[in-house]
């Protein structure tokens, strides 16, 4: 896999900005069959994202890659669709619904990775369908060869956004805010944007992964071609998006219980209240 180190300090002086006249690549007829894209900033409004006491809010990181990724795309000749273009929360539902909608397109979901241990680094990419690996292969490649980030690999997980929909769709993992390297490169404007460039450089270049028969193999102008990613299956675990959220209505339906609970115990009080006084009474009598 190639990788292009870059330095951090670099990145703040805006080495790797690259404006419009730059970016306005497009590849040749037929490498590129979708021409939309939905693009799924994660997290959002009362939903952070991330771990308790994170500093840097991840929702708010996922939503200006996600902006950034429309511009550039756009910049393409494509469509771009947003399942949210401001701080606000989208049932994970309603996200599938919106990819559904488009029968002929690919749907990115931009997300950043956290952990209580803050030396867990690097940016891995998700996919559940097999029509979504080549999609995956491309942006991870990347992604990866353009970040100074750790390669964690590609992995296929039965994420609910990744597993409802009925088109090709990823999960990006841009790093760890909870790693302090990875956080600080994160705040950057110019890593931002870059890690966006590079996400829609796989959207655009996705068909040229090799699949390993020559007849599928699609060469760009210098005969290269995107490896197809080995993969890690994690399709045992749980989606934690779909944990939190059984968690959060189990609490809600525990709250109301007790709260219905409350006035049958203040009733059994009142009652054991009147016995002791009714049996005072009669002593004292």
């Amino acid at each position: 896999m190639r990788k292009h180190l870059f330095h951090f300090g670099l990145l703040v002086a805006g080495a790797f900005t690259v404006g419009a006249a730059q970016t306005r690549v497009v590849g040749p007829e037929g490498s590129r069959p979708s021409t939309v894209v939905v693009i799924d900033a994660g997290h959002g409004g009362w939903d952070r994202g991330g771990i308790a006491r994170q500093l840097v809010p991840e929702s708010v990181m996922n939503l200006d890659v996600a902006q950034r990724l429309r511009a550039v795309l756009q910049s393409y000749g494509y469509h771009v669709v947003m399942t949210r273009d401001t701080d606000v929360f989208v049932p994970l539902g309603a996200r599938v619904a919106i990819a559904n909608a488009y029968r002929d397109a690919i749907f990115v979901c931009i997300h950043f990775n956290a952990t209580p241990r803050s030396s867990a680094s690097g940016i891995e990419t998700y996919f559940y369908s097999s029509q979504s690996l080549p999609l995956a292969s491309a942006i991870h490649y990347y992604v990866v060869g353009g970040a100074p980030s750790a390669n964690r690999g590609v992995r296929r997980r039965g994420f609910f956004v990744l597993r409802k929909t009925r088109i090709p769709s990823v999960l990006v993992e841009c790093g760890f805010l909870t790693n302090p390297t990875e956080a600080q490169y994160a705040q950057s404007v110019a890593y931002r944007q870059k890690l966006a460039e590079e996400i829609a450089r796989g959207v655009r270049e996705r068909s040229l992964v090799a699949t390993g028969t020559s007849a599928d193999n699609r060469l760009v102008a210098n005969t290269a071609t995107v490896p197809l990613q080995p993969f890690i299956d994690q399709t045992h675990y749980r989606d934690p998006d779909q944990v939190r959220s059984k968690h959060k209505r189990s609490k809600s339906s525990s709250k109301s219980a007790s709260s219905k609970r409350k006035p049958s115990s203040n009733s059994d009080s009142e009652t054991k209240s009147r016995k002791k006084k009714s049996t005072s009474a009669n002593t004292e009598g």
